[in-house]
């Protein structure tokens, strides 16, 4: 399948990877169509992109190799969604939503309250708002800014 973006121009994507998020993302609810693809070889960012918004792009990272103790509480939100339990073999992927300013990738920051969490056998997601956390929505992903 051939989409049409305005960052990447005309992109072949395979249709049985194309992520659904029936809630979409927040601020972006009519968006629920999504691609998932790296940013480059051996970047640990990725591009998440719309299928529904040509405009719309998401930088994207697991937040794992910026904060190794990041923990997040995922039986609800599974439950929720009616996703299978992942120890009987659903495969889960979190990545959170990363801001780079212009001109300045050493103060890219995180939204550690809002991680995607991607079921990457049924190829659905959800983005969580974790509302009782001591994560920031702005945590910075090279040291202190």
């Amino acid at each position: 399948m051939k989409i049409e973006t305005t960052r990447f121009g005309v992109l072949e994507i395979d249709e049985r990877k194309i992520i659904r998020m029936p809630y979409g993302m927040m601020g972006f609810p009519q968006s629920q169509r999504f691609v998932l693809f790296p940013h480059k070889e051996d970047s640990p960012f990725f591009w998440y992109q719309s299928l529904d918004d040509p405009t719309l792009a998401f930088v994207i990272a697991s937040p794992f190799p910026f904060l190794s103790g990041y923990s997040v509480d995922l039986q609800e939100t599974i439950r929720r969604i009616s996703w299978e339990d992942p120890e009987n073999g659903t495969a889960l992927e979190l990545y959170v939503v990363v801001t780079i300013p212009r001109g300045a990738p050493e103060k890219a920051t995180a939204n550690l309250l809002g991680p995607i969490l991607i079921n990457t056998k049924t190829c659905q997601a959800v983005q969580m708002v974790l509302s009782e956390s001591p994560y920031s929505h702005q945590f910075p992903l090279f040291g202190k800014q």
